[in-house]
């Protein structure tokens, strides 16, 4: 299954390169520690995941992600520097010789919100989307130029840290002395790539979305579009329309020209039958639609007929069970989009009296209410 969320490794990097291309650790005392922790503590939302997957589905890229919360966690992090900076004086450690920083909690402050919002910025530009504005607008906004794991990226961002600390050690294995650059630039141009990355993958979706409307589809005019990135190719794409009939996949690619569909990429909407019904209106059903873009729900026959390879009790083999599933993340990526249990999908299964009585949100069972 997809991690729905970008992994954490770009996004701390992202804030370790924010730190030295703005040259933070000569402003303040602890300033890359700050922004390397500010750039992955909205992800900190992964304690709900105690509570079962659809709890952390439901609360992941909530009210941590919302931009009224960015100065709270700020403060949060000036906190944990602070109190890390009381435990050094009260273990009385060694002074380096260089003078250290100055201790500007305030700055330190304002570095952490800009690490932030690279974290806000760095999630917008996948296709899971965040949600900045909630509660008051729970609108979820996607820029889906980027995969949630993008190789480039890492590379880019990796490199210019690891650089400046290859050369330290050759220069001090050949005996030269230690150079006085400190990386500032390879930093800079890391995130420069990164934003001409993104730049080229926004022309490339645009040209994406051409070929898709010029498409004659099956089912009438199209309603909505996605396109959907693949990770390093910026030409390949997974693209996504909705019909007044039905959801039709395909895939474009902008170096040739060519879009691809098969007669199995077309999905046409199911009726709602009453376990349908029923699973919208539970909790997961609530869940998932409110955030899913392009919801096919099904139901997909009786419990014993979906899940044979289940040990079920009489009750448990005459439930329906509802599955959810966002046709954004259908596609195949590494062997991982062809799975029987679709990424981010769910299941409800359903009673006779219309209850939700057993949840799945990928292969882990959730707990209700």
């Amino acid at each position: 299954m997809y991690a729905p969320t970008v992994e954490p490794v770009t996004h701390m990097l992202t804030g370790a390169c924010l730190s030295r291309a703005c040259g933070f650790p000569a402003r303040a005392r602890y300033a890359t520690a700050a922004c390397v922790i500010a750039a992955e503590l909205p992800d900190a939302d992964y304690v709900y995941r105690l509570g079962g997957p659809l709890l952390y589905f439901q609360h992941h890229r909530g009210w941590t992600h919302a931009l009224w919360s960015l100065p709270l966690q700020a403060a949060v992090v000036v906190l944990l520097c602070m109190g890390w900076h009381a435990v050094r004086r009260t273990l009385h450690r060694r002074r380096s010789r260089e003078e250290p920083a100055p201790t500007r909690w305030v700055l330190l402050g304002g570095m952490a919100l800009l690490a932030l919002l690279s974290h806000l910025l760095l999630d917008w530009t996948n296709n899971y989307g965040v949600r900045p504005f909630a509660p008051w607008n729970p609108r979820w906004y996607a820029g889906e130029l980027v995969f949630i794991v993008e190789p480039l990226l890492l590379l880019f961002l990796g490199g210019a840290l690891l650089l400046p600390l290859l050369l330290s050690l050759h220069t001090r294995e050949i005996g030269l002395r230690r150079p006085k650059s400190n990386g500032r630039g390879l930093a800079a141009a890391a995130l420069l790539l990164m934003a001409a990355l993104w730049g080229f993958r926004s022309v490339q979706r645009q040209d994406a979305l051409t070929l898709l409307h010029a498409q004659e589809l099956r089912g009438g005019l199209i309603v909505r579009t996605s396109m959907d990135p693949y990770p390093i190719t910026p030409y390949q794409w997974h693209a996504l329309a909705e019909t007044p009939l039905n959801f039709q996949a395909g895939s474009a690619d902008t170096r040739t020209g060519q879009f691809h569909t098969e007669p199995q990429q077309i999905f046409a909407k199911p009726a709602d039958t009453p376990a349908i019904l029923a699973a919208k209106r539970s909790w997961l059903g609530q869940v998932y639609l409110n955030w899913s873009a392009f919801p096919l729900v099904v139901d997909a026959g009786t419990a014993a007929e979906v899940h044979p390879e289940l040990a079920l009790s009489p009750t448990e083999r005459d439930l329906r069970v509802v599955q959810f599933s966002d046709l954004r993340f259908g596609y195949n990526v590494l062997g991982q989009g062809s799975s029987a249990r679709p990424p981010l999908g769910a299941q409800a299964w359903v009673d006779a009296n219309g209850n939700v009585v057993r949840v799945f949100f990928g292969d882990a069972e959730q707990h209700l209410r």
